[in-house]
């Protein structure tokens, strides 16, 4: 199945290095393997692979290799230096296309030695908007049901869904965070993992969930991070012009694998719209070069409104996601009437696209699927 970020990756290859990241299982290796085919002489090396690894650590892959392909490098201790020197001194027609699962900023924190080297693209689970000229885009309860990822959202049955969930879940758990970062008490992060798989769409108090794991608030930012880390949540943060002062506020906790969510119809498609928003500022940003970010909007009366796109650190638009809901949020409302702000409802079962005071009320399926992203 295409995706559309290939044309984009090939005209990058030619400039600079190109990072492939995202989630476990997502489809980065067949992403680098696809591109591949667009270069006459393209290499694959994994760094897991014992003899990969030796051709890797002595540049001994063949001279007429265009497109150099380099899966879980970041495993190796140097990479990063290693890709500079690789870079910098090997002839030009050579390309380099790098995969991995956890983020490139969180392995980059040792220096900056790729400074201005580099592009990097997040691939994110399929969304209706990727898939708006396949059938199966169509398919809404589909997206929100198994989520976006191609094995379970591509599987013949609903069990075979769920099953590979398990399998992939246990994995994220186990091996990739031990990979990642050296946890002695699986048990409490598992509880962490759990408790945020009940609690999305709530802004997440990092002391409650501390005292229903008997750790301290430090060590669940901590797990957070990791889970953050790995692509397997993502946090939105309350909009404020004062960006240290919104960190530092209640985040919201989404999932990547809409399947993951525990709780009623509405979380479900709150974390889905979360993830379609997120992957399409994502877009923005490493398409565009767009200054964006996905928030939410409360006030210190408790007033809310689901999300907002901030530009430049500017509300673009304001966003409430409602599952069956035609009557215009209060809230929505309060917040575009007070700040002159553009407004959207985005509703999962609405008979009637109507614009009430400013604000539009919209199908999800036809909004989500002009996204370019």
């Amino acid at each position: 199945m295409y995706r559309r970020q290939i044309k984009q990756i090939v005209k990058d290859l030619n400039k600079k290095i190109v990072f492939i990241v995202g989630p476990r299982q997502v489809g980065k290796t067949w992403l680098a393997h696809e591109t591949g085919k667009h270069f006459n002489n393209t290499v694959y090396l994994n760094y897991d692979s014992f003899q990969d690894r030796r051709i890797i650590e002595d540049e001994s892959w063949p001279q007429s290799t265009e497109l150099l392909i380099l899966d879980e490098l970041h495993k190796m201790q140097g990479w990063k230096n290693y890709l500079k020197g690789v870079f910098d001194t090997k002839a030009k027609p050579l390309k380099i296309l790098v995969t991995g699962s956890a983020r490139l900023d969180i392995f980059r924190q040792g220096g900056d030695s790729l400074a201005g080297r580099f592009f990097t693209h997040r691939l994110l689970p399929f969304s209706i908007s990727e898939l708006r000229d396949n059938p199966l885009g169509d398919d809404i309860e589909r997206f929100i049901s198994r989520g976006g990822f191609p094995e379970p959202f591509l599987a013949k049955t609903d069990i075979d869904a769920k099953r590979w969930r398990g399998q992939c879940t246990d994995g994220l758990i186990r091996s990739d965070i031990l990979d990642f970062e050296r946890i002695h008490d699986f048990k409490a992060i598992r509880m962490v993992f759990e408790l945020l798989r009940a609690r999305v769409g709530s802004p997440v108090s990092y002391a409650s969930i501390a005292r229903d794991v008997s750790i301290s608030p430090t060590t669940v930012i901590k797990y957070i991070q990791i889970l953050e880390a790995l692509y397997i949540v993502f946090r939105v943060n309350p909009y404020s012009k004062n960006i240290a002062r919104s960190i530092l506020k209640e985040p919201k906790i989404y999932f990547f694998d809409n399947g993951l969510v525990e709780g009623d119809a509405g979380a479900k498609f709150e974390n889905f719209a979360a993830l379609s928003l997120l992957k399409y500022l994502y877009g923005r940003v490493d398409y565009k070069g767009e200054d964006c970010a996905l928030k939410y909007i409360r006030t210190k009366e408790g007033k809310e409104v689901d999300f907002c796109i901030a530009s430049n650190n500017n509300i673009e638009e304001a966003i409430e996601v409602k599952f069956r809901d035609s009557n215009i949020s209060e809230n929505l409302k309060y917040f575009c009437g007070k700040y002159n702000l553009k407004g959207r409802q985005i509703v999962r079962e609405l008979k009637r696209e109507r614009t009430a005071g400013g604000i539009e009320l919209v199908r999800a399926d036809k909004y989500f699927k002009n996204l370019f992203l």
